[in-house]
């Protein structure tokens, strides 16, 4: 995909995540728009991974390690082929496959269930070691939230992945700066971010989440480097996309009501006009 593509795409993606967060009446918007253009690039561009064979032997692994925000990984998942985009509306309905959090029993395209923030990542070392035990190349990658670092597991799947030298794995950080009780550096502070990572023995990138090209950059650049696992600090908006919810912790996990609803796809229809 060119660059337009994957801006529609994220843009389709969008839409998805608030089609579907309004339906249910609840989930988390926030997060989900925030990591809406990593999503698109991970399935669209950069992961080995085939929606008519989700679980093909060599396929790429994802594990959605801040998995409250479903929402963006349904809609990418949809959006790839995994499963019909109507069935973004049954999001946390009686029946629905798509809960509040992903299932890898019932959901394709899911490798790993999650949503107890700082297991993620956990998960998702185990895979990458697996790998280099049975010499296998595919590759795992996992997305965390910035306040989901504030968890000591985090630490410790870290050091873990830096000691067994797995450069199969890369972590990515959608760093928006908010948390559920607002900015991560009043909450609790995990800056400076980078540092740590560079501590646990990984190699670090900087990248601006919304901008397809430095993420290209950002993970052409984690593919190349060996020997040790890669972390991209993606830097990001909150609510990306959304005119009243961008930076605003308030929508962290909130559904928008009618007239915000139409709000929110107006200026996501703007957006895929330009």
């Amino acid at each position: 995909m060119n660059t337009v593509e994957l801006k529609r795409t994220a843009n389709d993606i969008r839409k998805g995540i608030i089609n579907a967060v309004y339906h249910a009446k609840c989930g988390h918007p926030g997060g989900s728009l925030s990591s809406a253009d990593i999503f698109t690039y991970l399935f669209f561009e950069e992961m080995n991974i085939d929606p008519k064979n989700p679980k093909k032997e060599d396929r790429d692994r994802f594990v959605l390690s801040k998995g409250h925000v479903a929402p963006g990984y349904y809609s990418t998942l949809a959006n790839r082929g995994f499963f019909p985009t109507e069935d973004l509306e049954t999001l946390r309905k009686l029946g629905s496959y798509l809960q509040g959090h992903p299932d890898m029993k019932h959901i394709p395209g899911v490798d790993m269930s999650s949503g107890s923030l700082g297991q993620g990542i956990s998960a998702a070392v185990g895979m990458a070691l697996s790998a280099k035990l049975s010499k296998d190349d595919y590759r795992v990658y996992t997305l965390l939230g910035d306040g989901e670092i504030q968890e000591g597991q985090v630490w410790e799947a870290s050091m873990f992945a830096g000691h067994r030298k797995l450069d199969n794995l890369v972590v990515i950080v959608d760093n928006n700066g908010l948390q559920i009780d607002g900015a991560i550096a009043d909450v609790c502070n995990p800056y400076p971010i980078v540092d740590k990572f560079k501590a646990f023995n990984f190699h670090v990138i900087e990248a601006d989440a919304h901008d397809f090209e430095s993420l290209k950059a950002a993970f052409d650049e984690a593919k190349k480097t060996k020997g040790m696992p890669s972390a991209i600090i993606a830097k990001s908006t909150k609510g990306k996309g959304v005119s009243f919810m961008e930076n605003q912790a308030s929508w962290h996990g909130a559904a928008p009501n009618a007239e915000q609803y139409a709000v929110a796809m107006a200026d996501l229809e703007k957006a895929g006009e330009v």
